[in-house]
């Protein structure tokens, strides 16, 4: 029987980083993966969502042009098959960059699904694998709601793949991934409609930022339907016909079903070693992420309930190996102060706790909020706003959460992270001197 000192189920970005750290120590290393290297982010998520997300970009950019000067600036028409095409290729190149870093790294790769058998007994491609200790690292995938007609719609993982795009679109949900494709589709010309059961898009985030949000997609064109769940999904005269309970209807060539996501567990087997998901189905941990009733199964990434974003497992992944093969027990993530992004139109870009996040930890806050038209879309007559905004701790100035509504907000909220995790106060801010002319100044400059 083949051995090893660990095992990791899945080639995911937080399962890669996982074996390579862990081989890197003199582990004998061994990962699983049937599907492509890179897992979701780089094959069905971040990598090819923010190419699309570039691509979508440039109708708004030629727009933007013949407010400074060029007069024969023009939208054309997008090739679809060699977006697609190109993506595909780019996609590939990465495959290939992860392979060779496992295999530098000294790691074995398998392209077979394992299931584990047993505590330290895993079985690969028909092989039996003795383990002394197995992480889990199989992310998550699109579920299908249960909706009558659901059948007829598509999810996330299949947009990256479309034959050909709509001509008209609809998107259910109001998360990360629903913003961001309807930005997608509206910016690559297919007329979208979001729809979402909440009066607001993105729950969970500061409310201000989903309300400014909601607006200014709105002027981007993208037709919105909030506060109305759907009731089913019909076929009609050769398109979809999306049935809400309030009586409406929407007709639509394509229905994407952005409502959710849910652990990859169910083929893995982890019964059989006695572990146990929690009730929305996630797996539970303690600080070494061993699995909760287990002596030697651990697991990172989205088969836990915390943040579901590629960094996350990442870093989970480091502290993993740092604490169970390096022995630092010091090793931990910092949850509290996880930046994230959505790349939506406009962008977002956060981090920390909103304002009534705080105010129900009983925190007394000040808010420190600024909206404006950033310089280049003033100037090229596009009527759209920035908000930016800073939850401060009343008691001693600390900044608790950096909010942002516009362009670049992923890019500029990166640094700002650094400061709330230094534990950077309203009057660092004041005193640090801005970039300027540009918006991420407004962070250091906004008064109460």
């Amino acid at each position: 029987m083949k051995q090893c000192d660990l095992l990791v189920i899945g080639g995911g970005s937080g399962g890669v980083r996982a074996a390579r750290l862990a081989a890197e120590t003199g582990a004998r290393v061994i990962l699983a993966e049937k599907n492509a290297l890179g897992g979701t982010c780089v094959n069905v998520g971040c990598v090819p969502k923010k190419l699309f997300m570039y691509a979508s970009s440039f109708g708004e950019e030629t727009a933007a042009a013949a407010g400074f000067g060029w007069k024969s600036a023009a939208p054309g028409k997008l090739d679809w098959d060699a977006l697609r095409d190109n993506k595909n290729r780019e996609i590939a190149r990465l495959n290939e960059t992860y392979a060779r870093i496992l295999q530098n790294a000294g790691v074995e790769t398998v392209p077979e699904a394992a299931r584990i058998c047993g505590a330290r007994e895993a079985e690969i491609g028909g092989e039996k694998i003795r383990a002394e200790k197995i992480l889990v690292a199989s992310g998550a995938a699109p579920a299908r709601p249960p909706l009558p007609g659901a059948e007829f719609g598509v999810l996330s993982d299949d947009m990256f793949f479309l034959p050909k795009l709509p001509r008209r679109a609809a998107v259910i949900g109001g998360g990360y991934i629903a913003l961001e494709f309807a930005g997608i589709l509206s910016g690559l010309g297919v007329e979208t409609t979001l729809c979402h059961r909440a009066d607001l898009p993105l729950r969970g985030f500061d409310e201000d930022l989903r309300a400014h949000l909601a607006a200014e997609t709105a002027k981007r064109g993208i037709n919105i339907r909030a506060g109305i769940a759907p009731s089913g999904i019909e076929k009609a005269n050769g398109a979809l016909r999306i049935c809400f309970e309030d009586g409406g209807a929407l007709d639509a060539d394509l229905a994407l079903l952005a409502t959710g996501r849910k652990p990859a567990l169910s083929e893995i087997g982890l019964e059989n070693a006695g572990a146990q998901t929690n009730a929305r189905g996630f797996l539970e941990t303690d600080e070494d992420y061993r699995v909760k009733g287990c002596e030697n199964i651990y697991a990172v990434g989205d088969v836990l309930q915390t943040p579901a974003l590629t960094p996350v497992a990442t870093a989970e992944a480091g502290v993993f190996v740092a604490r169970v093969f390096g022995g630092d027990k010091t090793a931990a993530v910092d949850y509290a102060h996880i930046p994230t992004a959505v790349f939506s139109r406009p962008q977002i870009g956060t981090v920390g706790i909103g304002e009534s996040a705080a105010e129900k930890k009983g925190v007394r806050v000040k808010i420190y909020k600024s909206e404006f038209t950033a310089m280049k879309r003033g100037f090229a007559g596009q009527p759209w706003r920035t908000l930016m905004k800073l939850v401060a701790d009343e008691k001693d100035g600390r900044i608790l959460g950096a909010h942002l509504v516009g362009e670049d907000a992923g890019e500029i909220i990166q640094g700002f992270a650094v400061a709330l995790r230094l534990g950077a106060t309203k009057a660092d801010f004041d005193s640090t001197v801005g970039v300027h002319p540009t918006s991420a100044e407004e962070f250091v400059s906004m008064r109460g």
